[in-house]
């Protein structure tokens, strides 16, 4: 795929959804950092409807370690992993408490070595909390890198760099929203809808997929 024609895809995805955010809910860096962090191998609707009684209760590191592993546990238990994540939490929060002063540091090194953090949750939390312009490459949007030809790699990593190198700067603090969004609602991993795509006619996937096939 061209310059060109990446540019004309970010252009119409940018039309489309000029603001794009974050379907999980959060409303300080430490909620995002948490919420991104019991996001793995789960879904946003899931996590939203742990978070939103989880939150009222402890939304600060220090909140989070009064509460406890097993009294975490009792909120995100309907999410995947939850014991593990929960673990995580206060691990994290018990960090956070006692070397960044309570709060989310805007520092990839430092947030990549909180437990159940790796670099897509700093990627997100970076992006999403403090404007950085990172790409977080996660199960969707490896797909629609790939499938539509846009930044192809063989693993989430090799996309990332695809990305960060392909897409013009002023796009890249929104691109990973887009592409998200894309893949949950548009182009879906067993059947994308092409008919009702937006971007249809440039992208590069040769085996399209129409409502009446």
């Amino acid at each position: 795929m061209n310059k060109d024609k990446r540019r004309l895809i970010l252009e119409r995805l940018r039309n489309d959804n000029p603001k794009p955010e974050t379907e999980l809910e959060f409303s300080n860096p430490y909620e995002l950092l948490v919420a991104v962090a019991l996001s793995a191998q789960a879904t946003d609707v899931s996590v939203n409807k742990a978070t939103r009684k989880l939150f009222p209760v402890a939304n600060t590191p220090q909140a989070m370690l009064d509460l406890g592993a097993e009294g975490v546990k009792q909120y995100i238990k309907t999410i995947g992993l939850f014991n593990t994540k929960a673990e995580n939490v206060i691990k994290a929060a018990r960090i956070l408490v006692e070397q960044h002063g309570g709060e989310v540091p805007e520092d990839r090194a430092a947030l990549e070595k909180l437990p159940g953090v790796g670099r897509k949750t700093a990627n997100v939390v970076l992006n999403t909390a403090f404007g950085w312009p990172t790409i977080a490459v996660d199960t969707h949007i490896f797909r629609v890198s790939n499938r539509t030809k846009f930044a192809m790699g063989k693993n989430v990593d090799e996309v990332e760099q695809k990305l960060l190198k392909v897409v013009p700067s002023e796009f890249k603090v929104d691109v990973h929203h887009w592409l998200i969004l894309h893949g949950r609602y548009t182009c879906l991993a067993r059947k994308p809808r092409c008919g009702s795509c937006l971007i249809e006619d440039l992208c590069e996937f040769k085996d399209k997929v129409y409502p009446d096939e």
